[in-house]
Order: C-alpha cells, then structure tokens, then sequence
C-alpha cells in the first residue's frame, strides 16, 4: 500500500501550494503520535475534559422490545460537546499547538465538528473559523451561536448546495491563503494523506474502549458492530481496532434521504462511482461526466457525496457493508429511542438505530449489536419537529 492508500483509494490529490503544509503535518504527526509527552497530554484531556471513557449502555427495553440480539449502545452522546468530534479535536488542536500554529479553521456540516474546534480552541487559546454551509447554519442555527459563544468566528458558505460539500470546499481555499500560521482541523476520515489516518487514529480510542467494556461485560467480541456514515470517523473510530477479527461484522448505515432511487439521497457507497475530489480518491455521488452531484439528507452531517478512502477499501474487500437508511427510517428511530431508552439520539446516530431495528430481530438473542450513538439529539429537535409538520418556538 502505498503512502496514504487503502487499497487504491486515498492518496493526496492537492493544489502544489498545499503540499508543503501536508508535509509539514505529515512529519509532526509521526512525530507527536509517538511522543509519550503529547500522547499523555492528549489522555488527560479526553479523561478530564472530554469524559472518557464513555459508556457502553446495555438497552435492554429496546433489545427486550425488539426481540433477537442483545443492543449495547456506545455512549458519544455523552462526551463533552455532545459528540464524537471532540476525540479527534482535541488531538488536532492540542497536534496544531506543538507545531507553532496560532489558528485553527474546519468545516462543519451539522456543526457538532465546529462546536468541538471552538471549544478546544477556546481551551488551548487558538484563533478560530468555521465554515459553514449556508443552508446548515440554517437547520442548525442553535449550534452557529454555540460557536460564536465560544469566541469562533462562524462563515456561511453560500456556493453550491450550501451544504457540507461547499464547506469543505470554502476551508480548502482558506488554508492555501494562510498557511503558516493556520492549521485545518479536518472533521472526517477524508481528504488528502494524513488527514483520514491521523482522523481514524484519534477516533480509534471509540473502538479500543468498546473492546475493554464488552469483554468485561459479556466476555467475549461483539458479533456486529454498527454506525452511521458521512464521510465516516465515528464507524472508522468504532470499526479500526477490530478489523483483523473476521468474526465481527461492520455495518456502516449511510443517508438514502428520500430513497435510494430519487435524486434526494446521500448513499454513497450505494449509487457512487469512484472519483477525485477534497483531495481523495473515494467513492463520490456524480454523474457520467464525473461532476459531483448535489446530494440530500435530513442530516446535515450525513449530506456528504463521499465517503472516506478507508471505508471505499473496506467497502471493495467485503469487510464492511453499508447499507442505505431513509429519512423516515431515521425520523421514526429518533423518536423511539427517546421514548423507549429515554434517549435522544442524533439525527445522523438515528439512521444506526434505524437498521439495528430491522436487523436485531433476525439474529440469535445470545448475539450482540454494538451501535455507537455518535451524538446526541439537543440540535435537532426542532428540525425533527418542523418534518413531522410541528412548529415549536426555537
């Protein structure tokens, strides 16, 4: 494999002016991540700051309700800052101190990823902007004044579809103007080499845990591990430590929107063909002439048209499935786990909970389903409201 591939995919696909600050980042990352210091550091803060370890629940009124296997969920929602983001954040930013940076800029779809970098930010005491699409900081508009409470400036992108795509695009552009003393805190497993390594390798702590917490609890490996996927670090994060055990399954739930077969859907790895774009090679949703196309979800942090060049490898060998997950599938788990586990889970978590549903019941009651609820569901109450034709007061 050569460096920054999984498979044929990955790679960096750059403008020249940014090469130099992906070698850079390349070079102090392989430095840091072996650094005992850095790597104490970063413990401390994901233990004190962040709330780690998280949980790993045993649902037993949902597993009892649904019959078949035993449900345990994976407790992100309970980090601080509401998400899995925050994992990968923290070692970026704390990665982007040590290397001299004094500002940090990231994308943000759902803007759980930007309320993550402002608030490492606002921490280590780093200059911050966030990018986000115009039409997100809409349906998100609660998470844009969390950012702006937290000292970030907030950017609405108003080309393309408005979305996470565009947003990419925008922090893109914003790195080649300021790259010396900027650091890009990439939210996924996507983008150029390193970015889907180091993102994996600070969101692997999620499947590590999850490991420990099983064994302890039930004795033995899971027998399927299931997530949501946009570009794809909470199922990367959840999936990494148990790739060489063929004996757990990796279910990846990506967002069919409005259904597979209309043009209202994010399902890449359902409807994709492989392409170039953000400086990957993935799987991408675009048309015969390679444009990439405009794509829809509910969620604004599954509405990606790619995936991440890892999960496009473990997509070609048959390690992991992904499967498509509409609107109303993931709308209808929202609120069931609300009223069933008296959790709320994240719209983007929901389409994980959707598929277990359907999945659950056809397997042994002596197997076990681990779901990483990768956030929690505060920041889309109101959208979920709006879609079942309810108008609450924000």
């Amino acid at each position: 494999m050569g460096k920054g591939r999984y498979g044929v995919h990955g790679g960096q696909y750059i403008p020249e002016m940014l090469m130099n600050a992906v070698i850079e980042l390349e070079q102090a990352y392989a430095h840091y991540s072996k650094d005992a210091r850095f790597c104490a550091e970063l413990d401390m803060l994901l233990r004190e700051y962040a709330g780690r370890p998280s949980l790993l629940y045993y649902a037993e009124k949902m597993t009892r309700d649904i019959g078949g296997a035993k449900v345990y969920l994976k407790r992100e929602d309970l980090n601080h800052t509401g998400s899995h983001k925050i994992n990968n954040v923290l070692g970026q930013t704390l990665l982007a101190k040590k290397m001299g940076k004094t500002r940090v800029i990231a994308e943000t779809g759902a803007g759980q990823h930007g309320v993550a970098t402002a608030t490492a930010a606002a921490l280590l005491g780093l200059e911050c902007e966030i990018f986000m699409g115009k039409e997100d900081t809409e349906r998100q508009s609660l998470n844009v004044y969390r950012m702006e409470l937290l000292g970030a400036k907030v950017h609405a992108v108003t080309s393309g579809t408005q979305t996470l795509k565009d947003a990419v695009n925008e922090t893109l552009r914003e790195w080649t103007r300021r790259i010396d003393d900027t650091h890009f805190v990439m939210g996924s497993v996507m983008g150029p080499h390193p970015f889907p390594q180091i993102v994996r390798d600070f969101q692997s702590v999620i499947g590590r845990e999850v490991r420990a917490q099983l064994l302890e609890k039930e004795g033995r490996l899971p027998d399927m591990l299931v997530a949501c996927v946009g570009g794809g670090s909470n199922a990367m994060g959840l999936f990494y430590d148990f790739l060489g055990d063929e004996s757990v399954r990796l279910i990846g739930c990506e967002a069919a929107g409005r259904g597979v077969d209309t043009d209202k859907n994010a399902a890449t790895l359902t409807n994709g063909t492989p392409g170039i774009f953000h400086g990957m090679k993935s799987y991408f949703c675009q048309d015969a002439s390679g444009q990439i196309a405009s794509v829809y979800s509910i969620s604004a942090g599954l509405d990606y048209p790619g995936i991440g060049p890892e999960h496009a490898h473990l997509f070609d060998t048959g390690r992991a499935q992904y499967v498509p997950v509409t609107d109303d599938e993931a709308v209808d788990a929202f609120a069931y786990l609300a009223r069933t586990e008296g959790i709320i889970p994240a719209i983007e978590s929901a389409h994980a909970i959707a598929y277990v549903r359907k999945i659950a019941p056809e397997m042994a009651k002596d197997a076990l389903i681990v779901v990483n609820l990768s956030g929690r569901g505060d920041k889309d109450v109101a959208a979920i409201a709006r879609y079942r034709g309810v108008d609450i007061n924000e």
